[in-house]
């Protein structure tokens, strides 16, 4: 049984939020630790060629709707009752996933990641503002001061190219993306084949 699982993510991505909250009970079931791995979604489009669905399907018939749609059957499906969309989509993560980098540097990537997760997907705060990141995460026991003077340190810069780089080298295209060993998996919808590879 696989007991590592790493989830590529950017906190602009609303799957990655919604997988962000199916995996503890993954966990649980399988024994499994997802390790969160902070990349740059910008960074990850640019080098893959890709776009976000706005603007790849803008123009085709039906598909946005039926990506809204499907999004409703997964929040009721599992329950996720507290997600709401950011009224200032799309949002800049260039500062938050700087953040996650320093966090994990120090140690507190898991509170940080639920005090912006939080903030961006339940709360509706316009998270590439400063004051506004600093506030969310002071109010989730974070150093809101501490992390916004990292997040101009080249080192922690230096942290997240590299990471989306990696990542982009190993297969990724977009958020959420799922490593279970050298299997790659992309989207909410495929949490389920990442729980039966971990247990295959």
């Amino acid at each position: 049984m696989a007991k590592t699982v790493e989830f590529h993510f950017d906190f602009g991505s609303p799957n990655a939020y919604l997988s962000h909250k199916l995996i503890p009970d993954i966990e649980k079931r399988t024994g499994a630790t997802f390790t969160y791995v902070p990349v740059l979604l910008g960074g990850v489009f640019k080098l893959t060629n890709n776009a976000s669905p706005m603007v790849q399907f803008k123009d085709v018939q039906h598909k946005l709707a039926y990506q809204r749609r499907e999004m409703q059957r997964f929040i009721a499906k599992h329950g996720l009752t507290k997600f709401r969309m950011n009224p200032h989509f799309p949002v800049n993560t260039v500062q938050i996933m700087r953040g996650a980098v320093a966090a994990q540097m120090d140690g507190k990537l898991a509170p940080y990641v639920e005090a912006v997760y939080r903030a961006m997907w339940e709360d509706g705060l316009k998270m590439d503002d400063a004051d506004v990141i600093k506030a969310a995460l002071d109010s989730g026991g974070i150093d809101g001061a501490r992390i916004l003077a990292r997040v101009q340190d080249q080192d922690v810069k230096d942290a997240l190219l590299k990471n989306t780089e990696a990542s982009v080298a190993r297969g990724t295209f977009g958020s959420p993306m799922f490593y279970v060993g050298d299997e790659p998996f992309f989207g909410k919808d495929r949490l389920r084949e990442v729980e039966e590879e971990i247990v295959a």
